[in-house]
């Protein structure tokens, strides 16, 4: 698989944040670089994954002619909203 170019950033990251990465580089022997790419990566999979199930809960609430049913997937996409 052809490398993709790379692009340079630049962060500051809050202490405790810093010491978090710096704790799992060491115990995974990767550098400190290579942990934030990770988890980089792995926090945008999630917020796509996230986003998915939001888009096939709102196309289930769409297509439900079940009143019980609309009412929990309307609480469903309230917690999505505005959280628990």
């Amino acid at each position: 698989m052809p490398m993709s170019k790379q692009v340079r950033r630049s962060l500051t990251l809050p202490a405790q944040v810093a010491k978090q990465v710096d704790s799992i580089a060491k115990r995974r022997r990767l550098s400190d670089n290579r942990v934030l790419v990770e988890l980089i990566e792995l926090g945008i999979e999630a917020r796509e994954r996230k986003e998915r199930a939001f888009f096939e809960l709102a196309e289930r609430f769409r297509a439900s002619q079940d009143p019980e049913e609309v009412k929990r997937l309307g609480d469903e996409l309230g917690q999505f909203v505005f959280g628990e």
